[in-house]
């Protein structure tokens, strides 16, 4: 195993136990991963993140096989190669259970363009229609709804946010789920969110440039 690999596994392993903690990957839900040349490494399936070992993760090669790991990689392992195929600035990619965006996605709803922290999702962050985990399908609605952005809801399921780091990624899945908050208290509240003009967005996402270290989409 390359020291590339090593440092890579333990700073996956880092991101999972913290989204756990922070209650936005409880238990075993959810996964994380990212690219190395030939593939990406992956989480296993099954494997409470406080337990979770660099050893455990799974590393799957371009082609879509098992390189190396005696443990089955996620179940949605087919939706992180997707994106890497689809996005070659992509480095890695967070899903998450997050409740409040779920709590969103369950209601088909994504999130609008209301405070100016959403250009860190590269605009108002979509949310895709259901497809059964684990599936091509929902890959493919993944990548679709990451079109030109950095996060999106996959309704009645959750969050996947992406980032040109394992910490860019994390970041954006954070910020997807504190937008989600703001945005349950408004509606909560029977109030409608002010949302930002396109001219203005735009305006934000060039002002953040690389903000965190965050690619553009």
């Amino acid at each position: 195993m390359s020291e590339i690999r090593k440092e890579i596994r333990r700073e996956i392993v880092a991101v999972s136990c913290a989204l756990d903690g922070a209650g936005l990957m409880p238990n075993k839900s959810g996964n994380v991963s990212a690219r190395v040349p030939g593939g990406f490494v992956i989480t296993p399936s099954g494997v409470p993140y406080r337990e979770i070992e660099p050893g455990q993760l799974v590393v799957i090669g371009d082609d879509g096989n098992v390189l190396e790991g005696s443990l089955r990689p996620s179940s949605e392992w087919r939706m992180h190669a997707a994106i890497y195929a689809a996005r070659a600035e992509v480095a890695a990619v967070v899903h998450t259970h997050s409740p409040r965006a779920t709590a969103l996605s369950c209601a088909g709803q994504g999130i609008p363009p209301f405070h100016y922290m959403i250009a860190l999702a590269g605009g108002a962050i979509r949310c895709m229609p259901y497809a059964t985990f684990g599936t091509q399908e929902l890959a493919a609605n993944t990548v679709a709804g990451l079109a030109g952005r950095r996060a999106v809801l996959l309704a009645n399921h959750g969050v996947v946010a992406v980032g040109a780091s394992l910490h860019a990624a994390q970041a954006v899945a954070i910020e997807v789920e504190n937008l989600a908050a703001q945005y349950l208290e408004l509606k909560a509240a029977g109030l409608e969110p002010a949302v930002l003009s396109d001219a203005e967005l735009a305006r934000v996402i060039e002002k953040f440039g690389d903000y965190g270290r965050i690619e553009r989409a």
